[in-house]
């Protein structure tokens, strides 16, 4: 679908093996095991595995976002098929030190521009926890309104999406 894209600070590649010790810092961020998850990744090699699980899965991209001048890795934006959804749903994670500097409204805002751009993704949605208020704020910035709040699995989630359905 789309291997590599950029911006003005930004270069947003498809997650590969290559990037498994940024994963495994990632996924072990304060942010990310608070507002995501412990997905129980704790070695390079269960960064290895989740990554190949990802790709292997129809349905799921993830873009590394990385700094156009250094090439380091700093966030992803995931674009998700989730069963319990309607549409396809954009996700973003990024390091705490470069929080609060427009990285993941820019690299959203791209990936959104290229995906959104196809019919059958007329339609996007995002979700977050209640309590995410950096997320949520994120998410109106980028023109998403709530439209629900929903269960899924023991947590609730509000449901922001891109359009109104008629």
């Amino acid at each position: 679908m789309l291997t590599k894209l950029t911006t003005e600070r930004l270069s947003l590649h498809e997650l590969t093996p290559g990037d498994a010790e940024f994963i495994l810092e990632l996924l072990n961020t304060k942010g990310w095991l608070q507002f995501i998850g412990d997905r129980n990744i704790h070695s390079k090699e269960d960064a290895l595995n989740y990554i190949n699980k990802i790709n292997g899965t129809p349905n799921y991209r993830y873009w590394t976002v990385r700094l156009t001048g250094t090439l380091e890795p700093i966030g992803i934006i995931s674009f998700i098929k989730r069963d319990y959804l309607e549409h396809f749903d954009i996700g973003f994670a990024f390091l705490p030190q470069h929080n609060g500097h427009g990285y993941a409204y820019e690299a959203a805002k791209k990936i959104l521009s290229v995906v959104g751009s196809k019919p059958e993704h007329a339609v996007i949605v995002a979700t977050t926890l209640p309590h995410n208020s950096s997320s949520i704020k994120l998410l109106q910035k980028l023109g998403f309104k709530f439209e629900r709040e929903m269960e899924a699995g023991k947590e609730r989630l509000l449901v922001y999406s891109n359009a109104v359905e008629a």
